[in-house]
């Protein structure tokens, strides 16, 4: 699966290629470990040599991924459906990843391996926040659970130097004090 997404630069024929693979949730573990439980993504990469050194690769990517709720952690299945296009240049000696829509590579590089790319187009279309839509389809007990550990809310107006009799702050009282000698 991995090896499909390493692209020989240097031996790919002019004109468009496509490869397509199936994504689970060992794809998106391989690095580092992220939220992804599991997953079902379909992706297709169309990869079009233009010319000795110019690339174009279109990443298409469907299915769904699962990852814990924000809320009460039970598994939350995310649809993805995402299309993302890169054009490749070899050029120079240094790697330049600094542009969305170009990346620069070193011209001795005879392999590419665009893994990392679709990784990080899946990853990227899951939201940053991640909660069931309805609070009713979360974990019962594990809202429970956090409604008691909740601290008490004290209403921002509540001062605690605030006097329960007058109403107002001691300080200002001593301050108009002051004021009146």
């Amino acid at each position: 699966m991995v090896d499909a997404l390493k692209l020989k630069l240097k031996t790919l024929p002019f004109g468009t290629h496509a490869i397509e693979c199936h994504l689970d949730e060992s794809f998106f573990n391989i690095d580092e470990q992220n939220e992804v439980r599991h997953a079902d993504v379909d992706v297709t990469l169309n990869v079009t040599r233009k010319s000795e050194s110019t690339y174009r690769l279109e990443i298409a990517c469907d299915g769904t991924v699962t990852i814990p709720c924000d809320r009460c952690l039970d598994d939350l299945d995310l649809p993805v459906e995402v299309d993302y296009c890169l054009n490749v240049e070899q050029m120079g000696t240094e790697l330049d990843d600094s542009n969305d829509e170009l990346l620069i590579v070193p011209s001795d590089w005879r392999e590419l391996d665009a893994a990392p790319i679709v990784r990080d187009t899946v990853l990227l279309a899951i939201p940053m926040t991640h909660c069931h839509e309805n609070e009713e389809d979360c974990n019962v007990d594990m809202l429970d659970l956090l409604d008691s550990h909740l601290a008490e809310v004290v209403p921002d107006d509540a001062d605690d130097t605030q006097s329960e009799t007058t109403g107002t702050d001691p300080r200002w009282e001593a301050l108009k004090k002051l004021k009146e000698q």
